[in-house]
C-alpha cells in the first residue's frame, strides 16, 4: 500500500488496483511548501498538551475494527464493518480533563488500514488519527494506541479517517461531562442519525466509482435500479469479503460484473432530483436503501422509554455521509442548548437541522404517550424514526412525518454563541479565503481549485501561526451545499455566532468563521461529505515552525 502515490492512505479500502486507478484521476497539486511546519508530533504539540487542564484520571478501552454481521431491526442484517461487532459502537463517556487510552486493534480483510479520528475533539495533533499527515495508517493485524485529555465538555463521536470507511458501521459517540454543568434535566438520550447502504445495496467504495464518474460520464446508462456496477468500477474484491452480495450482479470472483449495458453506467446509487430549498438546492448525491437512528431502521425503531413531565437531554450526532436530516419530536418543542460541545442562548424550535458531523444538544419535556422522533432525510423523500414512549398508544407508521417537521425550524446561522463561550474580540491576524470549487459534472470537489493529494500532505497548506486570530471565508462557487469540517479546533461564526466545528456552507453563498490558533500541529480541513472529501475536498490547516 504505501508504494502507492496521491490519495492512496484514503483509499486503502480500495484495494491496491482501486486506490491506482483513483490516483491516476487526481491531479496532483505541487511538489510540498517551501514554508517549515510544525510536525503533529513535535515539542509545540507537546507543549500545548502540557497545559490541558488534566484530572489525572485515565479511561482505557481496546476498539477492535472487524467484519460484522449485525442486526438494523426488521430482519435487515448487512455484512459490514464495525468496532466490537455492533452499529453504533458503544458509547464512551469521560468527563472533562480525563485522557483517553484507546487502543485500535485492526481486524479488517485485505490489508485494508484504518485509524480513528475523534470529531470536534481539541486534541493534540498527534492523536488526531488522519493519515498519512498525524499518523502512519495501522495495518490490518496490528494495533495503534491513542493517548489526549479531553478538556472540552461536549457531544461528539469518532471513526475512522481512511478513504469511506466513515459510510460503513464504524462509528460511535463521546460524551464528555461536565462535572459543573448547570442544565438541569432528569435524563439523557444519545440520538445516532446515519445513512445506511453497506451490505445492503453494495458497498461505499461501490457508490464513489459511480458518482466519481460525475454527471459527465453518464451518456448510454441505464436508469434503472436492478443494473450492476459497470467494468470501470475501482471497487476490487478487497471490500466485498464477507458481503451478502444477492441480486447484486457479482461474477464468482467477488468483483463487479461487467455486464452494464451499452458500456454506459447504471445508475444504481446517483440520487436524482434531491432539492431543498433549506439547503438551497442540491441536497445530496447518494440513494440510500435505509436511514437509521441508534442503528435501527424505521420499520423497527430504536425506543426511549420515559416517565411524562421528565426533562430528558437529546445529544443529536449525524453520522451519515451525504444526508442532512431535518429533526422534529411529534407534539413536542426542542429547546436548543448546544451545538457542536458549545453552549447556545437557548432556542425553542419545532424541527433543527443537522447537517454531516454536526451535533445539537436539545432539552425536551416529555408529553404523555408514543410519540415519532423523525430524522428526515433532507430532500430525498425519506426517513429515519425512532419512539418515544411514556405511556399508552400504538407505534406511529415508519414513513410518520409530524407537523412539526414544518414549523420553526432552526440552522446554526441563526443561533448565538452563550456569553461564557463567545470569542473574545481581537482583531484579526490573518484571513483565508476558503473556495469550494468543483461540481457534480465532473465530480471534482475540491478547495481552491486543487483537490487535496495525500501523496503530499504538506503540499499547499493554509497557514497560520500560534497565537493568530484566524478568520476563513468560505467562498462556495458550488451548485451544493457542503459541512465544512475544522479538526483540533472550534471556530466562530461571525462576530456572535455559535461555536461549532463543522458548519453548513450553502451554494454560491458565503460564510465567514473565526477561531483562535491555539492548538500547534497540522489539521485537516474538509467538507463532511465523505464522497466530496474522499475527491479532495480537503485541505491542510498547518502551523508554521
Amino acid at each position: 500500500m504505501d508504494s502507492i502515490n496521491r490519495r492512496s492512505v484514503l483509499l486503502t479500502g480500495l484495494g491496491v488496483a482501486g486506490a491506482g486507478a483513483l490516483a491516476a484521476c487526481s491531479s496532483g497539486s505541487g511538489s510540498g511548501s517551501d514554508t517549515a511546519l510544525v510536525n503533529p508530533s513535535g515539542s509545540a504539540v507537546a507543549a500545548a498538551e502540557k497545559n490541558r487542564t488534566s484530572t489525572g484520571r485515565q479511561q482505557k478501552l481496546t476498539l477492535t475494527a472487524a467484519p460484522a454481521k449485525i442486526d438494523l431491526g426488521g430482519g435487515v442484517m448487512p455484512r459490514t464493518w464495525a468496532f466490537d461487532g455492533r452499529t453504533p459502537g458503544k458509547e464512551v463517556r469521560l468527563s472533562v480533563g480525563d485522557t483517553l487510552v484507546a487502543e485500535l486493534s485492526n481486524q479488517l480483510p485485505n490489508r485494508t488500514t484504518t485509524s480513528i479520528h475523534w470529531h470536534g475533539i481539541a486534541l493534540r495533533s498527534d492523536m488526531d488519527g488522519v493519515p498519512p499527515i498525524t499518523q502512519t495508517a495501522v495495518r490490518a493485524g496490528s494495533t495503534f494506541s491513542y493517548r489526549f485529555i479531553a478538556d472540552a465538555p461536549g457531544t461528539y463521536f469518532f471513526h475512522p479517517h481512511v478513504g469511506l470507511q466513515l459510510d460503513r458501521g464504524l462509528y460511535a459517540p463521546l460524551i464528555v461531562e461536565d462535572p459543573k454543568e448547570t442544565l438541569a434535566y432528569d435524563d439523557e438520550w444519545v440520538v445516532l442519525l446515519d445513512d445506511w447502504v453497506d451490505g445492503v445495496t453494495g458497498t461505499p467504495d461501490e457508490v464513489f466509482a459511480e458518482v466519481r464518474q460525475g454527471m459527465g460520464g453518464m451518456g448510454g446508462m441505464d436508469m434503472g435500479d436492478g443494473g450492476s456496477p459497470s467494468s470501470s468500477s475501482s471497487a476490487g474484491s478487497s471490500d466485498m469479503e464477507g458481503h451478502d452480495m444477492g441480486g447484486m450482479g457479482m461474477d464468482g470472483s467477488g468483483s463487479p460484473s461487467s455486464a452494464a449495458p451499452s458500456g454506459g453506467m447504471s445508475m444504481k446509487f446517483m440520487l436524482m432530483g434531491a432539492e431543498s430549498d433549506l439547503l438551497g438546492g442540491d441536497a445530496g448525491d447518494v440513494k440510500y436503501p435505509y436511514h437509521l437512528i441508534n442503528g435501527r431502521v424505521p420499520a423497527d425503531p430504536d425506543v426511549y422509554s420515559g416517565k411524562p413531565g421528565k426533562k430528558v437531554r437529546l445529544r443529536i450526532i449525524n453520522a451519515g455521509s451525504d444526508t442532512a436530516y431535518r429533526v422534529a419530536l411529534g407534539d413536542h418543542k426542542l429547546t436548543i442548548t448546544h451545538t457542536d460541545g458549545f453552549p447556545v442562548r437557548h432556542q425553542d424550535v419545532d424541527a433543527l437541522l443537522v447537517g454531516m458531523g454536526e451535533r445539537y444538544d436539545v432539552l425536551v419535556t416529555l408529553g404523555d404517550g408514543v410519540f415519532p422522533l423523525v430524522a428526515l432525510a433532507e430532500g430525498k423523500d425519506a426517513n429515519g424514526l425512532a419512539l418515544v414512549r411514556t405511556g399508552s398508544g400504538g407505534k406511529p407508521s415508519a414513513t410518520v412525518r409530524p407537523k412539526e417537521l414544518d414549523g420553526v425550524i432552526m440552522t446554526a446561522s441563526q443561533l448565538r454563541a452563550a456569553d461564557d463561550v463567545r470569542l473574545k474580540s481581537a482583531k484579526t491576524d490573518v484571513t483565508h479565503r476558503i473556495e469550494l470549487t468543483g461540481g457534480m459534472d465532473k465530480y471534482d470537489w475540491a478547495i481552491n481549485g486543487k483537490p487535496f493529494d495525500m501523496g503530499s500532505p504538506e503540499a499547499n497548506p493554509i497557514l497560520v501561526e500560534e497565537g493568530q486570530r484566524v478568520r476563513l471565508d468560505f467562498v462556495n462557487d458550488t451548485d451544493m451545499w457542503h459541512p465544512m469540517h475544522l479538526h483540533g479546533h472550534t471556530y466562530q461564526l461571525g462576530g456572535s455566532g455559535p461555536r461549532k466545528d463543522t458548519a453548513i456552507v450553502l451554494p454560491k453563498k458565503k460564510l465567514s468563521v473565526f477561531f483562535d490558533a491555539d492548538n500547534p500541529g497540522q489539521w485537516m480541513l474538509h467538507c463532511h461529505n465523505a464522497y466530496h472529501g474522499e475527491a479532495g475536498m480537503m485541505a491542510n490547516v498547518a502551523y508554521q515552525a
